[in-house]
């Protein structure tokens, strides 16, 4: 089963994902296998990123992983690929996010753009396009340390992804944090 560990930059996905491998479980890291791989198509000067073909990533990734047990597949755009079983959709209030990312050296206007992302659930829009709504789940790591986060995200594998209403889409929501001046 392939897991997409996904969410805005600075909600937990790469400290979580030290925890889950931590506790035996495989983790591939998407940005270190397109970069690995050469799966870049260009560079997007303003955000000082490269691009991704996720159609190569995506094959990739099947290929090599498709047929093992449980595998994390972490990255902030690993909800695009059409290979994973399930996604988890990490999420962090914009406060708590702008504090993370600030700890992080990040520059004022990238902080603001993935505060931005997160308030208007880009990475869950993009997510509900690609997979059914009975594949996916969001956790609040706002107020949770990543242990307890890592736990929760372990009894939801052993649960069989058995949702609990708490972790369903659409429980979260930052709307009016657009109106506050970050």
């Amino acid at each position: 089963m392939l897991i997409s560990l996904t969410g805005t930059p600075g909600t937990g996905k790469t400290s979580i994902s030290n925890i889950l491998h931590e506790n035996g479980f495989e983790i591939v890291d998407i940005n270190k296998v397109a970069a690995g791989e050469d799966f870049f198509i260009g560079n997007d000067e303003k955000r000082n990123s490269k691009i991704v073909d996720v159609d190569k990533l995506n094959g990739y990734i099947k290929e090599n992983y498709k047929e093992k047990d449980i595998v994390f597949i972490e990255g902030h755009l690993s909800h695009l690929l059409k290979s994973v079983d399930k996604v988890i959709v990490l999420r962090c209030h914009p406060d708590e996010l702008r504090k993370r990312l600030s700890q992080k050296g990040w520059k004022k206007e990238k902080i603001k753009e993935n505060i931005e992302a997160e308030i208007l659930d880009i990475i869950l829009c993009e997510t509900v396009d690609s997979h059914p709504e009975k594949n996916v789940i969001e956790i609040d790591t706002t107020d949770m340390n990543i242990i307890d986060v890592a736990a929760l995200i372990m009894e939801i594998i052993k649960n069989k992804f058995e949702h609990m209403k708490k972790h369903n889409i659409g429980n979260i929501d930052w709307s009016e944090e657009i109106l506050k001046d970050f």
